[in-house]
């Protein structure tokens, strides 16, 4: 199976970002994918950072994903597109994953939220598998899956093959190209990455924003933890990768044993 991770530029108005979404999408379906994801929080871009985020109310939530829906529908292929979702409590970061057909299929919400952006967002309390095309696969929205990788190890444990990991790290004003992947030089992102599918032996699919200041790649892990496919850093763009899926076992996940990190008394002999 082929995924696409869409790579775009910060979005400057909800029209913008549509366009650069509806683009992307295209360019993968026409390179044969069969799901697409974009980065965190995309529309309108995550906040806090330190780029302006345009005005974004559940009018404009509504037309993000209807149009999504539409282009999902014309091109065939799923989505996993990331913006705000409105909740009660306050805003949330969510993923809303779309079937080839249009039909939206649920919403992962970005349960653990760094600390910075608590004036933000609030959690959410969403977490579910998503299905496509034989293709089982979870998703877990940046500092999720960065600092909580139990996280990934809830989707792997039940049939994950895939998480998909929308994610935003780096600048646009000032910073630092990094110019080798995984060098220790980086920050520790990339890391992290071959870590969340190693220790699971599932894929690991990381997507960053197209940023002029990149702190990671956007990349592909193997289930073995090693980088089979990343995009150039700050570039623009789509990265296309087959998956061989019979790689995916979930073994080590699969041996995982909650029940025996239970508190217990420490004997002396």
């Amino acid at each position: 199976m082929k995924i696409a991770l869409a790579s775009p530029q910060v979005a400057t108005s909800l029209s913008d970002g549509l366009q650069r979404i509806e683009r992307l999408l295209r360019c993968a379906a026409e390179q044969g994918a069969s799901i697409v994801c974009f980065p965190e929080a995309y529309l309108p871009g995550l906040r806090g950072q330190d780029f302006a985020v345009f005005p974004f109310h559940e009018s404009e939530l509504s037309t993000v994903v209807q149009s999504v829906a539409g282009w999902c529908a014309d091109a065939r292929i799923a989505a996993i597109v990331s913006s705000e979702r409105f909740a009660d409590s306050g805003r949330q970061i969510a993923a809303y994953v779309f079937q080839a057909d249009g039909q939206l299929q649920g919403i992962q919400t970005k349960n653990q939220i760094d600390p910075s952006e608590d004036p933000y967002y609030v959690p959410g309390e969403t977490r579910q598998l998503f299905q496509i095309e034989g293709l089982t696969f979870g998703v877990a929205i940046c500092h999720e899956a960065w600092r909580y990788p139990e996280t990934v190890r809830w989707a792997a444990v039940r049939g994950a093959q895939v998480v998909f990991q929308p994610q935003h790290t780096g600048m646009v004003q000032s910073g630092r190209v990094p110019t080798e992947w995984g060098s220790p030089q980086n920050a520790y992102y990339e890391q992290a990455m071959r870590m969340r599918a190693r220790e699971n032996t599932i894929y690991f699919a990381s997507v960053n924003y197209a940023l002029p200041y990149p702190e990671s790649a956007t990349s592909v892990i193997d289930p073995q933890g090693d980088c089979v496919a990343f995009l150039p850093y700050g570039q623009e763009g789509v990265l296309v990768t087959e998956l061989e899926l019979s790689r995916a076992t979930g073994l080590l996940a699969s041996r995982y044993a909650p029940e025996r990190l239970r508190q217990g008394v420490l004997r002396h002999e």
